[in-house]
């Protein structure tokens, strides 16, 4: 066998050279980030991906001024780790902060990786999928590093509703930064680990006086619970990663592509009898609507998106026959289930989620109606609301709609009603469609009736058995064709099963407008 060259085989150890600084890199920095509980940036790689599965990309890439007041440090990849790999088999690029490069701080080289990560992803149609752990913008780079974040925040916007963007918070996001995973599909946070905020407790406490430290100001459960601006809650990093993987297992690769269908392993037409008492008799008892998801979907497999966020609403991914669809219902456990402002986001921004990368929607709609008082039409119940009513409407993958209980005024029209062009609704016969509860009607209808009764709680009584009988109910809503069938709850599954089977088959139509103006 002929011998290697001298130059070749000093070209090959420098590679090993190189390939070994940039896998190992600052020992002490891997243990500082170790000794915080987390992982390393291509740690979290290799846990999230298919064994043996990522291809490094850009593993040489280094800032190339030496005058930044970095001094003669140029470690290789430049803080973040870019490539491809596969996810359950299936093609994904994604790129992961490197904390113990310069923090993980974002540069110019550091900012073309990224971009051509997600240049990739577009052009290729698939998934990107984004770990952030950064110090932010890098200072010593100036200006270089808000452009690089720039172009960074314009191809989350080109690749909105192309391809699935997911973003975990394993680390510092702060300041500008934050809005790169503010307009992907889902964020995912870990306790005590991730935080997001624009302005840091120090600036707050010197120019409003308030104290409050990072958790309190943008950790993992704040974000969860109350702004919304998260989907998923881990306690760890590895349960992180494995909601990332399961999350990814509903949706297809892109928006031309159909959801991954599962195996059909659950009977079709297989009923539930526990379904039929499942409504308490008296209609002021709330019930469990997950109780309901998980009695219809596929092995009651149901994956709930933000479920500490409005909870008077749940929204999530489960299957029929082995097909993933996306589920929207009313939680009568919360506030019975009427709409508010947080609620009508959460849910209007999952259906335009699923929407895009062809999801068919079901519903199980339970809704007393729009959350009254002062504080939600003074902070726009009226315009939030509009949103969910916008995203159903514009919506045209399958629309299925169950009203299992209460379909009362406005909030009946928006729970995607045969009106907004649903395609298939159905009641269960404890269904109640009405302008308003019956309580409520007759108080307004039969006033005067009863200031004059001689037994005004006797003659209330008598009126809202009356008012029940005649309106509130889903025969009058079946006579008109506003639901097409009243069904035994027990029949759900398989009813919408051939509901679905029909309603895929349908032609979803191109609008010629460039977008319509949803009221945000």
């Amino acid at each position: 066998m002929a011998r290697e060259s001298k130059p070749r085989v000093d070209r090959i150890n420098l590679l090993r050279q190189r390939k070994y600084e940039a896998g190992h890199g600052d020992a002490d920095a891997f243990r500082r980030q170790h000794a915080k509980g987390k992982l390393t940036a291509r740690e979290r790689i290799q846990r999230l991906v298919d064994r043996n599965s990522f291809e490094e990309l850009d593993l040489f890439a280094r800032h190339r001024s030496r005058s930044l007041g970095l001094g003669e440090r140029r470690p290789p990849g430049d803080g973040v780790v870019t490539g491809l790999a596969s996810i359950g088999g299936r093609q994904v690029l994604l790129f992961s902060h490197d904390a113990a490069v310069f923090g993980g701080s974002l540069g110019e080289v550091f900012a073309e990786k990224v971009c051509k990560v997600m240049d990739l992803a577009y052009r290729n149609r698939v998934p990107i999928i984004g770990i952030n752990d950064s110090g932010g913008a890098r200072i010593q780079e100036g200006v270089v590093s808000l452009a690089g974040y720039a172009e960074i925040f314009w191809r989350n916007v080109e690749s909105s509703g192309v391809i699935p963007q997911l973003s975990l918070i394993l680390g510092p996001c702060t300041g500008g930064a934050v809005y790169s995973p503010a307009m992907t599909d889902f964020n995912f946070m870990v306790h005590g680990v991730g935080y997001m905020f624009i302005t840091g407790p120090e600036v707050i406490r010197v120019t409003t006086g308030e104290v409050v430290d990072f958790d309190e100001l943008g950790g993992a459960e704040v974000h969860n619970a109350i702004s919304g601006v998260a989907h998923f809650l881990a306690q760890s990093e590895d349960e992180c990663l494995s909601q990332v993987r399961r999350l990814l297992s509903f949706l297809p690769q892109n928006c031309d592509e159909a959801p991954p269908r599962a195996a059909a392993d659950d009977p079709w037409d297989r009923a539930d009898p526990a379904l039929q008492t499942l409504i308490p008799d008296n209609p002021k008892e709330a019930y469990d609507c997950k109780e309901v998801i998980t009695r219809v979907v596929d092995h009651g497999e149901f994956l709930e998106v933000q479920p500490f966020h409005a909870m008077n609403i749940v929204v999530g991914f489960g299957r029929l026959d082995g097909y993933p669809v996306g589920v929207v219902a009313n939680q009568s456990k919360v506030m019975a289930g009427a709409l508010d402002i947080d609620g009508s986001v959460k849910a209007a921004r999952f259906v335009r989620f699923c929407d895009a990368f062809n999801l068919p929607l079901v519903v199980f709609e339970d809704v007393p109606g729009f959350l009254p008082g002062v504080r939600q039409e003074h902070g726009g119940i009226i315009r939030h609301g509009a949103k969910l009513l916008y995203a159903f409407s514009e919506a045209t993958v399958p629309k299925l709609t169950v009203i299992t209980r209460k379909a009362y005024g406005g909030a009946y029209c928006v729970m995607c009603s045969k009106h907004i062009r649903a395609d298939y609704n159905v009641a269960w016969p404890t269904a109640e469609v009405a302008v308003m509860g019956p309580e409520g009607a007759v108080n307004v209808i039969f006033r005067r009736q009863l200031e004059s009764a001689a037994d005004p709680a006797a003659r209330r009584a008598q009126l809202v058995s009356d008012y029940s009988e005649q309106f509130a109910n889903p025969y009058v809503a079946a006579e008109r064709g506003y639901v097409d069938a009243v069904i035994e709850p027990r029949q759900t599954r398989p009813e919408l099963i051939r509901a679905l089977r029909l309603a895929l088959r349908k032609e979803r139509p191109r609008s010629p407008r460039r977008h319509g103006n949803i009221p945000l």
